[in-house]
């Protein structure tokens, strides 16, 4: 039986968990997107703890009007943002099993153009 998207994207994102890691000093970028909204958090995967996260749907940036690639481009910064208040410089890019392409991406340049290096 062939596999549907989201069970594919699930498959790929157990495959790259396994050699995704993040610390406290280098946490791990994880992105969600659904057919609405996108999600980030940098986790502390030593501790199992989210140290930040930012989202679609935070007052700030929901604010903001446009399309779906430029409002996932303000998640990125925003996650940035507090990284930055966090001092945390680097993070490990965790696409979740979604292709790098899209909303994805936007979140990424959004994220280094903020100064979260990946």
């Amino acid at each position: 039986m062939k596999l549907s998207k989201t069970e594919k994207r699930q498959r790929i994102h157990k495959r790259i968990r396994k050699i995704s890691f993040g610390t406290a000093s280098a946490p791990r970028l994880a992105v969600f997107r659904s057919n609405k909204e996108i999600y980030a958090q940098l986790i502390d995967d030593t501790q199992g703890v989210t140290l930040a996260s930012a989202s679609s749907m935070d007052k700030e940036i929901s604010a903001v009007k446009g399309t779906k690639i430029e409002i996932a481009a303000a998640v990125g910064k925003s996650i940035a943002e507090k990284a930055k208040s966090l001092k945390i410089e680097t993070a490990a890019f965790d696409r979740g099993g979604f292709l790098y392409h899209g909303r994805v991406k936007s979140l990424a340049d959004g994220a280094r153009e903020a100064g979260l290096k990946f």
